[in-house]
């Protein structure tokens, strides 16, 4: 433990008085268990120039001690997208169960009717500007989705389940790089399936995210027609292989600790093969728009419409004459029977699926990779198995239990399990820049934070919704060249950590810390995001202190010993000699930049 202010060596009298006058604690004295204790000293300290005192006192009651304040840090750095200075405070402050289930019950803030706010305030932003209504877009666009999302995650209240639904989004993958792009609304209302059922039912989600036309025309069962064998046409397989590969039971059956079922051979054995991808594409036909935006071609949804006159934010709908007929044969024996609606073949579907014993370590490890590291332990992976298979109410998918299970196994939560060298995981870009943001104090001349991301994504390749393909920006089972891969572990972020975005990284965080521009937009108004790093000035009159305030907020009380000596060092060199009455700002810009771009900052254990 480390006191927010340097103790110097003081003469220290404890008087410890008997029963009589006060508590007796048998297990220990110190950090807050100090009733009946007396602290005297020949003086207490006051650095000169500083307001703040360190007490005597404080060596016994706890008081300026950081412990709880680090893991509260670490937590919100699993559960959210990254903790503010005063949720640490707050969190440190209780229970992270109790914590977990007050986020639980809060309201899910949904993205769809920010984004449209959000374009119309900017498309009269661009009239007001002088710009001609007719120059500017006809609905929100991929920008406008950005620009919702960061709003929300910088403002919203629910950040668990927000921190849950970006998970999800790296699993249940959809992306604007493709088919999708300019379509802002229909981006938005796919994000909120995921928002809304973060802490929901897996089912309700799974069967939900088959059925939006954003999935349809990303994996192409959108406008999928039954088979019509003389003209050679014959059912998409794109959805129904990747639901079951990347979205429910993987390629390989798995026991419930995430470990693969062998044959008499040690050859993991299939979940599926060609002929259950094709009697599942069967499945998936006869979709098509659910309804439709005011056009001049068209005045009904139909088979076949086209996904520019469809509305984006209404579940496709079944065109019966379009589906399949007939039995469909699916896993393990399992039979639709012929004659069924096509909706209750899918539902049956999505719950034959759901059902399947894969699902809950499916699950399990990639949201544990996610949010808390990369190499869970099969005991990790089996315990968040139980809660996903039964919330101890007899549900089975309970997102919610699944969260919980995550964030509080002594593997994320021990401190044991840190220094251990398969603990942690190389937070992705994305989530660096995320962290930053919420992290520090900011300036928003109109009050908002939208921001386009454009040059980050062009210098790392990140931002939500944009990874170039339904596997997401990196595979769960990389495995990078060297001490990683020598010890058979996984490392799925380094799939994207090269040369390029690296050194991509680390110019977006000189831009951020040097030249103060954290977010931005491509509207006409003025409406970029500057840091405000006004409340950190004062403790760069001591560099230790300081380092000690990036500590908690940025790395946790990770921070090693030596990145610590390394940025110590640096900010000594900056005195007011050389830089005179700018000389604590810049302490405060390099301190920031040292630490962004830091192994410590990088790897979350």
């Amino acid at each position: 433990m480390r006191y927010l202010l340097r103790f110097f060596a003081l003469p220290v009298l404890l008087l410890f008085y008997s029963a009589t006058f006060g508590q007796i604690y048998e297990d220990y004295v110190g950090g807050g268990h100090s009733d009946g204790v007396t602290v005297t000293a020949s003086s207490n300290y006051q650095p000169w120039g500083w307001e703040q005192v360190a007490l005597a006192e404080n060596t016994i009651t706890g008081k300026g001690l950081e412990g709880k304040l680090m893991e509260a840090s670490r937590f919100l750095a699993q559960a959210t997208l990254g903790g503010t200075p005063e949720m640490i405070r707050q969190v440190a402050e209780v229970d992270f169960e109790e914590w977990i289930d007050d986020q639980s019950e809060l309201p899910p803030t949904l993205l769809l009717d920010t984004v449209r706010d959000i374009f119309e305030r900017a498309r009269q932003w661009f009239i007001d500007d002088g710009g001609n209504p007719g120059d500017y877009a006809y609905w929100p666009y991929t920008q406008h989705f950005l620009y919702g999302w960061w709003q929300v995650n910088m403002t919203a209240d629910d950040v668990l389940r927000q921190r849950v639904a970006l998970a999800l989004s790296e699993i249940l993958v959809i992306s604007y790089s493709d088919a999708l792009d300019d379509f802002g609304e229909g981006q938005a209302s796919y994000y909120d399936v995921l928002i809304d059922n973060a802490l929901g039912n897996y089912e309700n989600m799974l069967l939900q995210v088959a059925l939006h036309p954003a999935m349809g025309i990303y994996l192409s069962h959108f406008n999928n027609p039954k088979a019509v064998p003389e003209e050679n046409i014959h059912p998409d397989e794109n959805f129904a292989r990747e639901v079951m590969q990347l979205f429910s039971i993987g390629l390989y059956k798995l026991n419930p600790d995430g470990t693969l079922q062998t044959d008499g051979n040690g050859t993991p054995v299939p979940t599926y093969d060609i002929y259950d991808i094709k009697e599942f594409a069967k499945v998936f036909t006869g979709l098509s728009a659910g309804a439709i935006i005011e056009n001049e071609w068209q005045d009904e949804p139909e088979f076949g419409t086209s996904k520019w006159i469809t509305d984006m934010t209404v579940p496709m709908a079944m065109y019966e004459e379009w589906h399949e007929q007939g039995e469909k044969h699916l896993l393990n024996g399992f039979v639709i029977p012929a004659g069924q609606a096509g909706m209750a073949d899918i539902e049956a579907t999505i719950h034959h699926l759901f059902m399947h014993p894969n699902v809950g370590p499916f699950v399990a490890r990639r949201l544990i990779q996610n949010m808390v590291k990369s190499n869970p332990t099969p005991a990790y992976i089996a315990r968040v198995t139980a809660a996903f298979n039964n919330n101890g109410q007899g549900e089975r998918g309970d997102m919610s239990a699944v969260v919980k299970a995550i964030l509080l196994d002594p593997e994320a939560r021990e401190c044991t399990w840190i220094n251990n060298p398969q603990q942690g995981k190389l937070r992705e870009p994305m989530m660096r820049y995320f962290h930053f943001c919420r992290a520090m104090d900011k300036n928003s001349p109109y009050g908002v934070y939208w921001n386009i991301g454009y040059d980050f994504w062009r210098k790392t390749g990140q931002l939500p919704l944009a990874s170039p393909s339904v596997f997401n920006f990196f595979l769960p089972d990389y495995q990078p060249v060297g001490p990683i891969a020598d010890q058979d572990l996984f490392g799925p972020e380094f799939q994207i950590h090269n040369s390029l975005t690296s050194l991509g990284y680390i110019n977006v965080v000189d831009d951020w810390v040097m030249w103060g521009v954290l977010m931005d937009t491509w509207e006409s108004v003025g409406t970029a995001v500057t840091l405000d790093i006004s409340q950190l000035i004062p403790l760069a009159k001591d560099p230790e202190v300081l380092i000690n305030k990036l500590d908690v907020l940025l790395t946790h009380g990770n921070l090693s010993a030596e990145a610590r000596f390394i940025i110590h060092t640096a900010l000594d060199q900056i005195t007011h000699d050389v830089l005179w009455s700018y000389y604590l700002e810049y302490r405060v810009k390099m301190a920031l930049y040292l630490f962004m771009i830091s192994p410590d900052y990088a790897v979350l254990k």
